[in-house]
């Protein structure tokens, strides 16, 4: 059995990315149109917050990607730091994308979410707080990449802006432990079963959240191989400007 070390060959990561590419994309597509479906379509009103509760099938996967897409950020920057793979830092540029989107679709979804509930559309709870701040720590990370010509001197100054934004990743997923007072509920998936929502409502949630993994993986993949191609392009292009 091969290393793991060895997909941190360009050219191994590419091809294995397309040959899993299709199915994970298949899978997500599967999970995600079952689970929203489910959950809309088919679970009944909560006795307390009506039909808008069935936000929680795109607010609560999105906000466990946001967080869980920047600590594989955090990882995949160590993992540059310490090995020099180019590999893993592109994955994580790869990855940012992704993770400002999945932000941007829990802030959105917590205020429609929150609007009825709290009266509001914003708070500064310290979990939404925290979260917006994680937002404005991907926009700073996508933008230090277009920044900085030299790719690896970006990919360093990168790596250590992902470890310090870690801190607000941790609040945004830990925001309700630390600070009792705040709007904002607890989790919405607990092993405390008086936490915990209800089974009619949780079984698809996870299917929606299977969905958003699975449909992340496949971004990342495709977003990877993306930046892979395109630094291959402009080695290419320098060697023939050279010769």
């Amino acid at each position: 059995m091969g290393s793991i070390w060895e997909y941190a060959n360009p050219v191994k990561f590419s091809r294995t990315a397309g040959v899993v590419l299709p199915w994970v994309s298949v899978f997500a597509t599967v999970a995600l149109i079952v689970g929203l479906v489910w959950g809309f379509f088919f679970t009944p009103d909560d006795y307390r917050q009506g039909s808008t509760v069935k936000i929680i099938y795109l607010h609560v996967p999105a906000a466990l990607m946001a967080i869980n897409v920047w600590f594989m950020m955090l990882v995949t920057s160590l993992v540059w730091l310490v090995r020099r793979h180019h590999v893993s830092a592109l994955a994580a540029k790869g990855a940012a994308p992704v993770g400002i989107v999945m932000t941007l679709i829990a802030l959105v979804t917590g205020a429609i979410w929150g609007q009825p509930m709290w009266g509001t559309w914003w708070a500064w709870d310290p979990r939404l707080t925290s979260f917006l701040i994680l937002f404005l720590f991907y926009l700073g990370y996508m933008a230090l990449w277009e920044a900085i010509d030299n790719p690896d001197t970006a990919a360093d100054l990168t790596a250590v802006l992902c470890i310090v934004g870690s801190v607000f990743a941790v609040l945004s997923r830990y925001a309700v432990n630390f600070w009792n007072q705040g709007l904002h509920q607890g989790a919405s998936l607990s092993l405390d079963k008086e936490e915990n929502v209800a089974d009619v409502f949780s079984t698809p949630l996870y299917v929606c959240i299977a969905g958003f993994v699975l449909l992340f993986i496949a971004l990342v993949f495709l977003r990877t191989r993306t930046e892979i191609h395109k630094r291959r392009a402009k080695a290419l292009l320098a060697r023939e400007r050279l010769g």
